[in-house]
């Protein structure tokens, strides 16, 4: 029964707290259980669930105590007691020292690259599962989940060519692990190859019922492809219809939606009253502060009504505070944070002197290098919008050599090579003509 609790949680399906529920109701004294009970409501990233993760904690702990031989078991309850008390890197420690001993902890595995993910350890989430996979054999039990959480650790250690092999491997043994086929749907955005990244959902789509949230994740990713493409009108139907179906206060759907419409308003597309409900629930995180990424992203929906000091005071309070997002919000999250303000306001060139010091520092805030992307457009945007031609131009430089079909990158080059009156202008535009005719 535990084996089919953790299979749920690793195809992101609806129920899988309703499936451990009752697990945890026919065997109270599994301490792997109530480890995972208290995952779920850490990774939830919202302050009042906390509680109930110290309380799993807790259960899991006394469960432990009466057993003589639970060194797994005491690893587990170890890394969730570091992140209980905010102290992710000492979890991500605690997971790799399970994991030396037991490679073949799924669900190690799997929660470890959810908390690399987001301390930007892009290159760490990669190894720790090439460490454990000579352990595995293409017989055991979720082999194919395991190729699927390497394609991501691939796919963000910028190795698209394997992440690719991996991932559509890791499908091809199980066509509903969405986790593989979201790794490749980032190799195809971060590859600028829209239309097969468009196939590539639409094939795969239909497999995805019983999933959770994370299948309006996917619609967000298509929603990119076909922001790129210009079909503005249903990049707004899929926001409606899928992407933000339901009002949920979820900080995985909040900043879907939040990220697609600040894309949206800088391609000049009218988003309406969209933003009063994003703002509506990110003012119920005020004092949440589990992510920094899911932080700013709040702050970008309370700007855009003009509502954001109290959310500005509580996080510039919280970076006061110890622990490893209190710090990263103390040295990344406030300059961006306040960027996101300056730029709703118009202040470009305050953006840019924001931003400019830290930008190679955007990786901590977490998320993948498509989420943290929007705040590379920012900081471009507002150099551009700000007449900063020269800071605009050393970016979109970087940015083209490092995503040579990036169309986003080709059309604000073009642009600002243009306003220069430098030679490369027809060469960008060149570039740009030839990628949307592909």
């Amino acid at each position: 029964m535990i084996e089919r609790v953790i299979e749920a949680f690793l195809g992101a399906r609806a129920d899988t707290r309703e499936r451990l529920a009752e697990y945890l109701r026919t065997d109270p004294d599994c301490a792997l259980a109530h480890c995972l009970d208290g995952y779920l409501h850490m990774m939830a990233s919202k302050r009042d669930l906390q509680p109930l993760a110290v309380a799993s904690l807790r259960r899991a702990e006394r469960v432990v105590a009466r057993s003589r031989e639970a060194r797994r078991d005491q690893l587990h309850v170890a890394a969730l007691d570091a992140w209980t008390r905010g102290e992710m890197r000492e979890a991500a420690e605690h997971w790799d020292r399970l994991l030396i001993e037991f490679p073949r902890d799924i669900l190690a595995l799997r929660v470890s690259q959810f908390v690399l993910s987001y301390l930007g350890e892009s290159q760490r989430m990669r190894y720790t599962v090439a460490r454990a996979l000579p352990a595995w054999d293409p017989n055991a039990p979720g082999y194919g989940f395991v190729l699927g959480c390497y394609a991501y650790g691939l796919e963000e250690a910028g190795d698209y060519a394997q992440a690719e092999e991996i991932g559509r491997k890791a499908i091809d043994l199980n066509r509903h692990d969405i986790w593989a086929a979201h790794a490749v749907t980032h190799v195809a955005e971060m590859q600028g190859r829209l239309h097969d990244g468009l196939g590539w959902i639409a094939g795969l789509s239909d497999q995805w019922e019983g999933c959770g949230n994370f299948a309006f994740h996917l619609r967000w990713h298509e929603a990119l492809f076909r922001l790129d493409l210009e079909q503005h009108a249903r990049v707004l139907e899929l926001y409606d219809r899928e992407i933000r179906r339901q009002s949920t206060d979820e900080y995985l759907d909040v900043t879907n939606a939040v990220s697609l419409l600040w894309r949206l308003e800088q391609a000049g597309v009218d988003v309406g009253t969209r933003w009063r409900e994003l703002a509506d629930c990110a003012r119920g995180h005020h004092q949440d502060h589990s992510l920094v990424f899911a932080d700013l992203h709040y702050m970008m929906a309370l700007a855009a009504v003009g509502d954001h000091g109290p959310f500005l005071t509580s996080c510039e309070q919280f970076a006061a505070e110890s622990g490893t997002e209190a710090t990263v919000m103390a040295d990344v999250g406030l300059p961006l944070a306040r960027a996101v303000l300056a730029h709703r306001r118009g202040a470009y060139e305050e953006v840019v002197d924001l931003l400019a010091p830290v930008r190679r520092e955007f990786r901590r805030i977490g998320g993948s290098h498509a989420q943290r992307d929007l705040f590379d457009q920012l900081l471009i945007d507002a150099a551009w919008r700000g007449r900063r031609l020269d800071t605009a131009t050393e970016l979109l430089a970087e940015r083209t050599t490092r995503r040579p079909r990036n169309i986003w990158a080709w059309k604000h080059y073009a642009a600002v090579l243009d306003a220069r009156g430098a030679s490369g202008a027809a060469f960008a535009r060149g570039a740009l003509d030839a990628l949307r005719d592909r």
